[in-house]
């Protein structure tokens, strides 16, 4: 099938759903103007490489290990850039999300099985968002845990709000808590000063990464909570906003100013990300604190380390910023995944609410029956279980956008595709290694 064709054009019609072409590209701007109009999808999938969870496994790292897991970040984050040219060539040359596909590809049986993956993807973010959140509330206003987790349930609410503003209106909210995170994390790592040397030895690929079994399972929580799966089914069902022309030109043009989108924000995305990192190295390894791996241990050793207050509401204000920016891309990407693979439409608010309620359960629960201490270790978990479900995301992906078949001329070019299949090889040799090594008692 290929793009520009009617069997494509015709796909494309009747997959449109309520936000595909909802974000208009006039046919007369040119240069910067039109890229600009192209700029956003990628900020929201950039958000998911930020959330909580990305906090938990990068302080963990960097207290432990200090920069040493830096080369784990930036690798990821490569890997990540890669994958998501993908998503953006699958959705713009087929019409097609990545959830869809997958049902269109293959027998029901498999996508059930694939749906399910992906929900429990989608439920260890959201367990992540859950408690970075309420930790958040807690360090900035004194709510209990336990407290700010049910309070956490309000922020359906705000998909709701955004369902009815529209598209470019949550583009913009989530920027906009971008913002206030990278300016954040820009004042703790000036109060920090961090040690050059050391960061740019972070940088050089470690043994020790495969032989230490504790820093392969850090290792990993860095790869799922980067590379995370979710994300996948949702930038390819987002650039898709952008009403762009039926033409293989047309869409040419948008898979180049969607690719050159994502990586810009990823490259922001990896830079905060090392910032944490860096940051739980400099403040944390290096003064021996190297067992910082809750959320509220590292507020309430940040201000005395760094000797200045205002670093630690920073560190919490962040926090908040990236569980209210997780919550909107977690719920797009939950109704894409639910469609996608089982057509099955509920509303956003609704959606949010169902998904909300189960990841409450476990964070209540490991509140009260094992303490507030208990909850960063959670946290780490969810992201190595997002490590898990990847490569059942990654595979598909790899194969879809391989296919002239399915992608016309608008197929990966062959580097790109032995790129991402070694990716792809990478993440099940160590998520292999990790089992191997927890069954051998390594």
């Amino acid at each position: 099938m290929r793009a520009g064709s009617p069997e494509i054009s015709a796909t494309l019609v009747s997959a449109r759903g309520d936000m595909r072409g909802s974000v208009r590209v006039p046919r007369e701007t040119v240069g910067f103007r039109r890229l600009f109009i192209f700029l956003g999808p990628g900020y929201l999938v950039a958000t998911g490489y930020m959330d909580p969870g990305n906090w938990a496994t990068a302080l963990a790292g960097g207290s432990k290990f200090g920069t040493a897991l830096l080369f784990v970040a930036v690798l990821s984050s490569l890997m990540a850039i890669v994958l998501q040219s993908l998503t953006a060539r699958l959705g713009l040359a087929t019409g097609l999300d990545l959830a869809s596909a997958c049902r269109r590809r293959f027998p029901r049986s498999a996508s059930v099985a694939l749906w399910l993956l992906a929900e429990a993807g989608i439920l260890a973010t959201d367990l992540a968002e859950v408690i970075g959140t309420a930790i958040g509330l807690q360090l900035l206003f004194g709510l209990p845990l336990a407290l700010g987790v049910v309070v956490t349930l309000l922020d359906t609410f705000l998909v709701l709000a955004f369902e009815r503003l529209g598209f470019r209106k949550i583009e913009l909210f989530v920027v906009a808590m971008l913002g206030i995170i990278a300016l954040a994390f820009g004042g703790q790592l000036l109060l920090a000063r961090p040690d050059l040397h050391a960061v740019a030895a972070g940088l050089v690929p470690s043994r020790a990464l495969i032989e230490n079994p504790e820093m392969l399972y850090i290792g990993l929580g860095i790869l799922g909570a980067t590379v995370m799966p979710h994300n996948l089914f949702l930038h390819s069902y987002i650039v898709q906003t952008r009403d762009v022309g039926a033409s293989s030109a047309e869409r040419r043009e948008a898979i180049d100013f969607a690719i050159f989108d994502s990586t810009l924000a990823l490259i922001f995305a990896l830079v905060i990300n090392g910032s944490i990192l860096v940051l739980a190295a400099a403040a944390f390894h290096a003064t021996g604190h190297t067992d910082v791996v809750e959320l509220g241990q590292a507020y309430t050793l940040i201000a005395p380390l760094l000797g200045a207050p205002i670093a630690a509401k920073l560190f919490a204000i962040a926090l908040i910023a990236c569980g209210l920016n997780s919550t909107v891309t977690a719920t797009l990407a939950g109704q894409i995944v639910m469609e996608g693979f089982i057509e099955l439409r509920m509303k956003p608010t609704l959606r949010r609410l169902v998904t909300r309620l189960i990841a409450i359960v476990p964070a209540v629960a490991v509140t009260l029956l094992s303490g507030e201490e208990a909850t960063g270790r959670l946290l780490v978990l969810s992201q190595v279980v997002l490590s898990f479900t990847l490569p059942f995301a990654v595979v598909p992906l790899v194969w879809f956008t391989a296919s002239r078949r399915l992608m016309g001329e608008l197929a990966a070019p062959r580097v790109t595709t032995a790129v991402a299949a070694v990716i792809a090889l990478a993440i099940i040799a160590l998520n292999g290694k990790l089992i191997f090594d927890a069954a051998t008692g390594q």
